[in-house]
């Protein structure tokens, strides 16, 4: 980064140095921050899209289920949660597969 300020430096107090460094700061920005961001939203929406019956699961809220069955026209997800209590949760809520939590927390 002190490279490119010394060479915007040398170049005088011409309006094509901040234009330069304003680029630079966007491509910093866009490499660090938006393009890892995309990439974690498209392995999370691979995730909801591949969830199958028997499959656990976490939702938003926090709360541990299997899915039993898949609505595909309403988008919606019947989890057993206990022994013979099943809720409907929209496909969009869930947050990520229980398995792939355990492994976190060993």
């Amino acid at each position: 980064m002190k490279m490119l300020t010394i060479l915007l430096q040398a170049q005088g107090d011409g309006g094509l140095g901040m234009i330069l460094m304003l680029v630079a700061m966007f491509a910093i920005m866009y490499f660090f921050m938006i393009r890892p961001q995309q990439k974690k939203q498209k392995e999370i929406q691979k995730f909801r899209n591949s969830i199958e019956r028997g499959q656990e699961v976490i939702t938003a809220g926090g709360i541990y289920g299997v899915v039993r069955d898949i609505d595909e026209v309403k988008n919606v997800l019947i989890l057993e949660v206990a022994s013979g209590v099943r809720i409907r949760v929209d496909r969009n809520s869930v947050f990520a597969s229980a398995a792939s939590t355990e492994n976190y927390a060993k």
